[in-house]
């Protein structure tokens, strides 16, 4: 099973909306602290509705507290600065999917020491809604490991 890793995330609303979708797909959310809202947040909750209680959801203090606790074999890390297209790349079945911050994108150290995908979009435009660009990838994800525990 794929996993969602959302690094710094700072807009509770779209945490809420990948909650959701992660929650309707068995998929774990990992969030990379510091998060720019308290879990507690009501737009957090209210995007989420009422799937908190069917999200395996962890928090971790740090990218390297991430990395030591998980120690993930695959790690696929999307940015509008990626090389690769996102539907170009063999995800393994129990991939890490890294998704940056909405202003800012991954760390620069992130940058230099990952291999980059992205998302095809018209030149000019700065990035997607961070919950669409989740949503996007993961289907792909789970698509290609034939959606399993899926109706």
């Amino acid at each position: 099973m794929p996993s969602v890793v959302l690094y710094q995330p700072e807009i509770p609303q779209n945490t809420g909306n990948v909650s959701r979708t992660c929650a309707a797909t068995g998929t774990p959310l990992h969030l990379i602290e510091p998060l720019g809202f308290e879990l507690s947040d009501k737009y957090l909750k209210r995007a989420g509705l009422d799937y908190w209680d069917r999200l395996e959801l962890r928090v971790h203090k740090s990218f390297g507290d991430f990395m030591e606790t998980c120690r993930p074999r695959s790690l696929a890390a999307l940015s509008t600065k990626g090389g690769r297209i996102y539907t170009d790349v063999r995800f393994e079945p129990d991939v890490f999917l890294l998704f940056g911050r909405e202003t800012s994108g991954l760390s620069d150290e992130l940058y230099k020491t990952l291999e980059l995908l992205r998302i095809p979009m018209r030149p000019g435009l700065r990035s997607l809604n961070l919950s669409n660009a989740v949503a996007l990838v993961l289907y792909e994800a789970l698509r290609q490991t034939g959606f399993v525990g899926l109706d």
